[in-house]
């Protein structure tokens, strides 16, 4: 099982590091993972869809709220292993799904954000000015600005930023092309930060021979939140693409562009984004809405 269990750790490390998991979430995973390697004879990694439907009907007689653990953590290991290009496809989908409420995201308020960028800007006009600063502040602008998925970030090409082109071309789950705003700010933070790297780079953001990591990236925003007043557990990259996503919709944006943009298969996915503008939409039927005016007493 050493193969799994590498592969499991591995993991287990980009959740703790990225998606800011709390160490109980993790430990589950972690005996879930490993049980389910055990059952599938050290080959969890690679079980078909038809081995993971199998493993998800042995548990029936456990509880809903196990059922959904044990398929997250399944299904967010297969996502992991398909979004490092260490499988072709992703038998997550053959999982149960006992139809466990779905948690809110995770997402930052303006205030939030302001402060977050208030950092990055009093970096910049330090002097001498550093290049990390230059390179962490067009991190910044392109993962709220645009709702970059982390690995999308990171491994962007040197040149894939156009400083006349308002948009980026990207290529991301499932192979799917989607097109991506990036704004003037954006594009200047890039284009200052691309001055730094060696015209020989493949990637915008390299690091030795490779680009920075994921786990590097969360790093970088967790330190700028703590530095902003953001508590640790409140920030990092996913949930700047949240608040991308949030704050989009607060100012009236398209549900349908929103997915086009945030590069989801299913509009399900986008809808939970809704919840924020409740109150905006509460607001405005109450004061908008044409029965209000037939509905006040006349004089």
């Amino acid at each position: 099982m050493s193969g799994d269990a590498a592969l499991i750790e591995r993991f287990l490390e980009m959740m703790s590091a990225q998606a800011g998991a709390a160490r109980n979430t993790v430990n589950a995973y972690r005996s879930d993972l490993l049980l389910a390697s055990r059952e599938l004879e050290g080959k969890l990694a690679c079980a078909d869809g038809a081995a993971v439907a199998r493993l998800g009907e042995e548990w029936a007689g456990l509880a809903r709220a196990t059922v959904a653990r044990k398929s997250a953590a399944l299904r967010r290991f297969f996502a992991f292993l398909f979004d490092e290009g260490l499988r072709s496809d992703d038998p997550g989908q053959a999982l149960p799904k006992p139809g466990t409420r779905r948690s809110l995201p995770k997402t930052l308020s303006h205030d939030d954000v302001a402060r977050l960028f208030g950092v990055a800007a009093a970096r910049l006009d330090r002097d001498p000015k550093l290049p990390a600063d230059v390179r962490n502040s067009a991190l910044l602008e392109l993962l709220y600005g645009s709702g970059l998925r982390a690995t999308e970030l990171v491994s962007l090409p040197r040149n894939a930023i156009h400083p006349d082109r308002p948009f980026l071309i990207l290529k991301g789950k499932g192979g799917k092309e989607r097109l991506v705003p990036i704004s003037d700010r954006a594009r200047a933070a890039v284009a200052a930060w691309r001055d730094h790297v060696g015209a020989d780079s493949l990637h915008l953001f390299p690091s030795g021979k490779a680009h920075i990591s994921r786990v590097r990236l969360f790093q970088i925003i967790r330190a700028m939140g703590a530095e902003a007043g953001i508590p640790p557990d409140k920030i990092s990259p996913h949930v700047l693409r949240h608040a991308f996503a949030t704050h989009l919709l607060e100012g009236g944006a398209d549900l349908r562009a929103l997915q086009a943009m945030l590069g989801h298969a299913d509009i399900a996915t986008t809808e939970i984004y809704t919840h924020v503008d409740r109150a905006r939409l509460i607001t405005l039927v109450n004061e908008r809405h044409p029965l209000v005016d037939a509905a006040k007493p006349r004089a």
